[in-house]
């Protein structure tokens, strides 16, 4: 893919490298050339002056940088000086186009300057001839490798990110649809119910149909709200959105109490000192309940329930029995998604859970969540 052009910011960045290889030119090239017995004069280092400056702009224009720092490269040699420091800028430029740009462009590139360095072979009576193109080879294909293999590995780390954030967001989707499933269906099977009650009362007693019309009502706008809420996490940008709390287990008797309404006595036992919870475990413990209330609601009939919560030092731990109809009677099975749903979040947070028919009678389900996360 085409990569962004860097800013002037960036490019400023790039300045001192520019400078840093002309000093170096300008002062190696005359010793370096006189190694091989020949006179450096203005000729020499005016080609050095413009291959270095032009990795100023290595990053913005890569391919203008190769094209000047070849072009420079390629008159100092016809010119027949023997390499020398000019040829460090020649590599920073195939490396940045090979680090910048994707292969194709960037192999083309590369080629042609390799046969822009091999012009001074062919018009330089005294040149080795074909053994002349072995350093030319190597000062263009080396950088390139090198260049080539960061860009690979650098796009490599960004699929990797890009990946790493698709898989968080499809698992916060996930997480959002298992907190819809777990709202619409308790208020779907409160309203329900309570809607069964209304149509039986309608006409036999009138001011208590009344009084179940009510309830739905509270329910179903209860259910809105926290509908709202769970949903908010998939927009963008806070502060209306969020309106209430994430539900956890200070919510439980608000529960009971819309259950009764609903026609399912409800009792709740709190075993030790309650206590502030990580949100994950108190949300997660919260759901378990609501869940297998609501399953209750669903498919065990005439029943009671009871919901048993124990606070402990390290852990918590929730219970939920019902008197109704045993598993085979009621069509109840001990996997489903709602089981899953419930397994999934305790087993998550390290935690155990178990479902199945009561000792005596009716559907038990019971959890246990740790209040610190292990591995």
């Amino acid at each position: 893919m085409d990569r962004r052009r860097p800013g002037w910011r960036e490019i400023a960045r790039d300045v001192p490298l520019a400078l840093v290889l002309l000093v170096v030119g300008l002062l190696g090239t005359g010793p370096a050339i006189a190694k091989q017995s020949v006179t450096a004069d203005g000729s020499a280092y005016v080609p050095v002056v413009v291959a270095a400056l032009a990795l100023a702009i290595r990053r913005r224009w890569p391919f203008v940088t190769l094209a000047v720092t070849v072009l420079s490269v390629a008159a100092y040699l016809v010119l027949d000086y023997p390499y020398g420091p000019i040829l460090l800028s020649l590599l920073v430029a195939v490396y940045s186009v090979a680090a910048h740009r994707t292969l194709r462009p960037a192999a083309i590139g590369a080629a042609a300057a390799l046969v822009l360095l091999t012009v001074h072979l062919f018009v330089d009576s005294g040149s080795p001839g074909v053994l002349g193109l072995m350093p030319a080879v190597a000062w263009v294909v080396v950088p390139f490798a090198v260049g080539t293999t960061v860009r690979l590995t650098r796009d490599t780390a960004a699929r990797n990110r890009a990946e790493e954030a698709r898989r968080l967001a499809d698992a916060e989707r996930l997480r959002v649809a298992q907190e819809v499933h777990d709202v619409v269906g308790h208020g779907l099977a409160a309203i329900h119910m309570q809607a069964e009650i209304a149509l039986h009362l309608l006409e036999k007693r009138p001011e208590q149909a009344q009084t179940a019309l009510t309830a739905i009502s509270g329910t179903s706008k209860e259910a809105l709200d926290e509908l709202r809420v769970t949903l908010a996490v998939v927009r963008r940008g806070d502060g209306p959105a969020e309106r209430a709390p994430a539900p956890g287990l200070g919510q439980v008797p608000a529960l009971r109490d819309r259950l009764a309404g609903a026609g399912l006595p409800v009792t709740v036992q709190i075993d030790g000192e309650p206590a502030a919870l990580p949100v994950a475990v108190d949300l997660a413990a919260y759901r378990v309940i609501q869940e297998s209330l609501t399953n209750v609601l669903r498919h065990a009939g005439p029943a009671t329930a009871a919901v048993r919560i124990r606070y402990a030092s390290t852990e918590v731990e929730v219970e939920v029995t019902d008197t109704g109809r045993g598993v085979a009677e009621a069509g109840r099975a001990t996997t489903g998604s709602g089981l899953a749903g419930m397994r999934e979040r305790v087993t998550v947070l390290g935690g155990s859970f178990a479902a199945g028919p009561a000792a005596d009678g009716g559907f038990r389900v019971h959890a246990r969540l740790p209040l610190e996360e292990r591995p």
